[in-house]
Parts: C-alpha cells; structure tokens; sequence
C-alpha cells in the first residue's frame, strides 16, 4: 500500500512538473482605441475579430495546442467517460409517433450512428415505413449537419426541409418529392429553414435573413418549379430591433407573419388557400405590446400583455374584428401565475402556466365543467404539453421529467383522467435507480432580501459537510426559465460525488414576468448578485466549499460567468464558461454583428449614455483586473453566428495578461462548430467529456 502511495505521488509531481514547463501562448498586444461619449477605451486584443487573419487563426490554434498538452494527463478519462456517457444512451432508439393529416410520424436512431432519421407511415403503425431523410447519408461529407424546418404539404406529396452544414444558422431550403424520392433542383440560401405551405400544394413561404447581421428580415413566396430568383417579396420587415417568421395555423385556415421585438409583436394574416392574396395587419404594433395568437373555430385566441396584465392574459376576438380594441378577457391577468401558452382542443382549452416556480397545466372544458390541473408531485420538476396536432380528440400529450427522473412522453385522456405513459426514457447499463438520487429545491436570499429558488440533485447518502464538490449553473437572460430537467450524462458527476444545482436567478422567468424585468437593462446586476448569493448560501449550508465550489453557464449564461469571476473570484475553485458572450459594450455598439439590434430591449442601447456606461460598469472583458482567478475552462467555436469567436479568445488573452494566480485557463475552439458546439449526438457527447474531466482533474479524482 504505501509503495503505491509513493507511486502515485511520485507520478503527480511529474505531471505537475511537466506542466509547469508548458507555456501559455501570449496574443500580441496592438492598441486600438474605442472612442463613445467622450470615454476612450483601449482594446489591446481587437485584432482577433478578424477571421480572414492567418494570425487570428494561429492563436486559436496555438490555444488549442496548449489546452491539448496541458489536458494530456486526462485523456483517458475524458475517453472513459465519453464511452460512460454513451454507454447509457439507447443507440436504436426512437420517438413516440405521433398521428397528423393520415400519418404517423417518427424520429429515430440507429446503432453507432450520430444523426437521425426521419420517416414516417400511413394510416397505421403496421404500415410501410417511408424514409423521408436518413441524415447519415446527408451528413457524411461534412463535418457539420444540421437539418431543420420539416413541413410536408397538405397533399402529403411534398416535403420541404433547411440544411445547414456551417454552423451558422443560415439554412438552404430544398424541397422534395415523398412519392418518387426526387429532390427539386430549386435551392434557397440564407434561410431560417422553415416554411408554411399553402393549401394549393405548390406554393410555399419562407423566411430570408440579411446576409452581414442574420437578423430575419423578410418573406418571400415560392411556387414549386420556378426560379428562385423570381420570388415574390412579400414583407420586409425594416426595424432592425424585430426579426419576422411565417408559419400556417394549426386550423391550416390561415398563413401568418409574425414580427417580434423583446417587447412588441405584429402579425398578419392570410387565407392559405389564396396564397396569392394580400396579408393584412392581425393588430398593429404598438411599443410594449405583446401578443399571439391562435386559431379555432370562427375566433382567434390570443395570449397577450395587454392592459398592463405583466404576467399575460388570454383574450378571444372574432376572425373578422381582430384589431386589439375588439379583444375580450377569457382568462383575467393575476399576479402570481405567468401564463405561458395553451392548446386548444374541440372540447378543451389547455393552459400551460407558471406559478411559484413551477410548471403547471391546466385542464379547461369548454362546456363550463370545472377546470382542474394535472398533478405533480416534486418540486424540482419540467412539464409541457408536446405534439398535438388534432382538435378533436380527448387525449392531450405532454413530457415530464425531474432532476432524478427520466422525461417521459404521457397520453392524458382529459375526459376519464386516466394517463398512459408511452414512453421513458432508458438508462441503460443497468446501474440507474432514480431512488439512489435525491432532488430538492430550497431559497437563497439574495443581498436586496429576494428570496432565489434553487433546484438540486445528489447522490442519496452523501455527507452535507462542506467537503462535496458542487456544479452550480444558470442562465439568467431574456427570459428564459431554467426548467428543471433530467440528463444522463450528469450521471457521471452525481455517482462521483457532485451535487448539480440550478440557480433561478433573475434574469429568467422562472418567477414571472417581474422577475425578468427586474433582471434586464438597468436592473441586469441582480442576475450576477443573485448568482453570487446562491453561492454565498450553498457554501454556508454546508453543501460545498469555496474549495469544491464550481460554476457554469453558456453564452448569455457565459456573460454571467465573467461577471462573477471578476466580482467574487474567490468563491469558486472552477468555471466552465460555453461560447460566452463577455464583450458586451464593443458588441452592442456594432450593429453590423449579427443579432446585436434586436438586444437592445435586453441589454440596452450603448449609443445612449446612461446604458453605455451601465454596460460598461459589468462588461466581463472590461472589467478584467489584476487580481486571482479560479480554474477556467472556456469553449468556443469558429463559426458561431450568436456569440463571435473574438470575444471569449479577446477575454482570455486579457485574462491571461492580467491574472494574478497560477491555476489553469484554457481556450478550446471548436474550429468547424458554431453556438451549438458539434452536431452529431455522440460528438456532443465529447464536448461534455472535456468538461467533466475538467471538474474531475481539479477535484483530484481520476478514473
């Protein structure tokens, strides 16, 4: 025993000493001043926002190249556990079908292969199946596959799909034909990769994006076998803070446009068997009004803030009189329930909705009988109503799934209440028993005395002494709630010894819509304070250590993660910080980066003042300062259309120069993905490994 002590001790210090002979590459410094309102700004590292430069790609690779050999030591751990990960995946798995104009519709995987395909059968399960796309065989010369936007058309005949193999998010629409196999030579680039057909079979719609900024700003109509060049414009949308999108209702009555800001919206309406015919304006904008709208019978329903209702209301319109002073209360605005969305059904009207913290979904019936809501048990739990696509029928599909349970897709007949679970996941290998696991939530108080849920999983049993090593992540922006939910992969660290916990900070909707107003623009430090004091109460509950404490978050989430290594650094022994978006300032003030016109309902808009040097008082990369940082782990990609390369590659050149300390940064570019790392399921899988091996490392476990 004691000569494998030695052993093993006398092999650390040589990995350490091999280490300490690797050095970090260095970015050259090239001054650059920023110049707005008077304030000068030097950026030393703005260089590296230029793609075309062989040594912007040198860096990158030189980043690459270090976080290789630094990381060498783990490289059959990170093997291990991909093959771990992927062990407990169901290879030949599939969807539950779901039944739509004459067919059922599947998705499914087969045994050591990465993307899915798509098919379908008529009539019934026993049918034939149709393979409408095998994306193995689409994605086999490319290093990256992504498709997307699948409408077939009301025939059954056609099928239109996006593809994108860049990263980008920009799709090229190509139809096929599902009775003879052939695909239209037709192509259509630059696309969000959706269509909505026309009830004439021939005639779609689709979304174009503008090519510098990728906002989504126009509509065109396309008839089959026709150039595409020669598409008729049919809406562009001008303000650059709203993107637009078209898609047919679920009555296939109408076609609609849609065109949202992060707080107003308009749609237009046509009917879908005169595509030819002019859209006419549903309500017009007006600046702080949200809605949508759904379809049914002689009415439109729609989910709205109208009358100051915060956290939304459902108000009913006749199909002829839609502008909004026409608009009836169906469901009153309350105060402490966000309502989130519906379904509506011939005999039911289902309310998806949000109260406390928790999804809820609520059972109408149309004829007045009494509404009630489906139960559910945990408090750490994610519950949606998923396909359905009928009107009439009593079944209402749904997912559920906690922290320690695996999703589930559930048939719920509205009518007996009875359920019938069609399928959950599987966790294979054998070794999983959601018992073995306990979840949680519990309250931070946050320093202006707001009370932040926090959700959590562990393995039963462990000692809540201090000494458990914790990932704590969150998100925090444009509204998004983070919404318990299950993984496999997390298995990895929970049978290791983790705690993983969901910090519900505002920021998100996790709360209501307060909650993300009082986490945006002027009031964005709370999302970073909040994240901050969950840490503070996580530590002080004897959950974990600043020793064992770790943080991660992912773009918008990213931004958080910059925001609190330079606030409170010390509280964590690691972050993992995803595409994070760290430049805030310099970004918001080049509206020629995609996406940046539409944030400034989230962020602000730096052209005035007071926002410019609010952003400036949080921006991750500006406030970089001579002081210790905790182990960091940073990825990126090349080709992200979200958060561009430069910034985290920027942050950590800045980091590097300045950091007082000698723990671990790494930069770790993925040189053929974009904001959503690799495309295939198993290459995720590998992504995931990198970082958990990362955690592990620092924790000192290895195997």
């Amino acid at each position: 025993m004691a000569i494998s002590l030695i052993f093993a001790t006398a092999c650390k210090d040589k990995d350490e000493n091999m280490k300490d002979t690797i050095q970090p590459p260095i970015a050259k410094k090239v001054p650059h001043e920023l110049e707005k309102h008077g304030h000068v700004r030097n950026d030393d590292y703005y260089w590296l926002n230029d793609r075309e430069n062989p040594d912007v790609i040198a860096n990158l690779n030189a980043e690459n190249d270090y976080y290789k050999k630094m990381t060498a030591h783990t490289e059959q751990l990170q093997k291990d556990l991909f093959e771990e990960m992927k062990s407990r995946i169901k290879e030949d798995d599939e969807s539950v079908p779901y039944f739509y104009n004459g067919y059922y519709y599947i998705t499914r995987y087969e045994k050591g292969k990465d993307y899915p395909i798509y098919s379908r059968k008529k009539g019934s399960l026993e049918a034939t199946e149709e393979i409408m796309f095998d994306c193995n065989e689409m994605a086999k010369d490319h290093s990256y596959f992504n498709l997307n936007g699948i409408s077939v058309s009301e025939d059954n005949k056609w099928v239109s799909f996006g593809v994108d193999t860049v990263s980008r998010r920009q799709y090229t629409i190509q139809v096929k034909n599902l009775e003879t196999g052939e695909i239209l030579p037709e192509k259509i680039e630059n696309t969000t990769g959706g269509t909505a057909w026309a009830s004439d079979n021939k005639t779609f719609f689709y979304t174009k994006k503008d090519p510098q900024t990728l906002r989504s700003d126009k509509i065109y109509r396309h008839e089959l076998n026709t150039k595409v060049e020669n598409d008729n414009l049919i809406f562009h949308e001008e303000d650059d803070t709203f993107y637009t999108f078209v898609y047919k209702e679920k009555s296939k009555k109408y076609l609609v446009i849609g065109s949202t800001s992060t707080l107003t919206s308009e749609y237009q309406i046509l009917e879908a068997n005169n595509p030819t015919g002019e859209f006419r304006i549903f309500s017009k904008r007006e600046r702080g009004l949200e809605y949508s709208i759904s379809h049914f019978g002689d009415s439109f329903y729609v989910l709205t803030n109208k009358d100051k209702a915060t956290n939304f209301k459902l108000m009913k319109t006749s199909e002829s009189k839609t502008s909004s002073n026409n608009w009836v209360d169906l469901i009153s605005h309350r105060e402490n329930v966000l309502l989130e969305g519906i379904d509506i059904l011939k005999d039911y009207l289902v309310v998806e909705e949000r109260s406390n913290g928790l999804n809820k979904i609520q059972i109408r019936p149309w004829n007045g009988e009494e509404a009630y809501y489906l139960p559910f048990e945990s408090e750490t739990y994610t519950a949606y109503t998923t396909s359905n696509p009928d009107f009439d029928t009593n079944l209402l599909r749904f997912s559920y799934q906690s922290l320690k349970t695996p999703s589930s897709v559930i048939d719920f007949n509205m009518k007996t209440k009875e359920q019938t679970v069609l399928k959950e996941q599987e966790v294979l290998g054998g070794k999983f028993n959601k018992d073995n696991y306990e979840e949680k939530r519990v309250w931070a108080t946050a320093e202006d005395g707001t009370k932040v849920p926090i959700s959590m999983v562990y393995k039963k049993g462990i000692k809540l002494d201090g000494n458990n090593p914790l990932l704590q992540y969150a998100y925090g922006s444009y509204g998004a709630s983070m919404n318990p939910w299950f993984s496999t992969s997390r298995l990895s660290l929970l049978d290791r010894g983790f705690i993983f916990a969901i910090a519900h900070i505002r920021g998100g909707e996790d709360l209501g819509r307060q909650w993300y107003e009082d986490g945006k623009l002027l009031k964005k430090k709370n999302t970073f304070t909040d994240f901050i004091d969950c840490s503070k109460f996580l530590i002080k509950e004897g959950y974990t250590s600043k020793n064992h404490l770790y943080a991660e978050g992912g773009s918008a989430g990213g931004l958080l993660m910059g925001a609190v290594v330079n606030m409170s650094p010390e509280l964590y022994n690691g972050v993992i910080a995803q595409v994070p978006f760290v430049d805030v300032v310099t970004t918001m003030l080049d509206d020629s980066i995609p996406l940046t016109t539409g944030e400034y309902d989230e962020w602000g808009n730096p052209n005035e003042k007071e926002y410019y040097d609010y952003m400036l008082s949080y921006s991750p990369y500006d406030n970089v300062k001579a002081q210790d940082y905790p182990n960091m782990y940073v990825s990126t990609g090349l080709h992200d259309s979200q958060v561009q390369y430069w910034e985290p590659a920027k942050w950590v050149a800045k980091l590097r120069e300045l950091k007082t300390d000698k723990n671990l940064l790494f930069l770790d570019t993925n040189m053929d993905a974009g904001h959503g790392g690799a495309s295939g399921r198993f290459e995720a899988l590998k992504e995931v490994a990198k970082e958990f091996t990362f955690l592990l490392d620092l924790e000192n476990i290895k195997k």
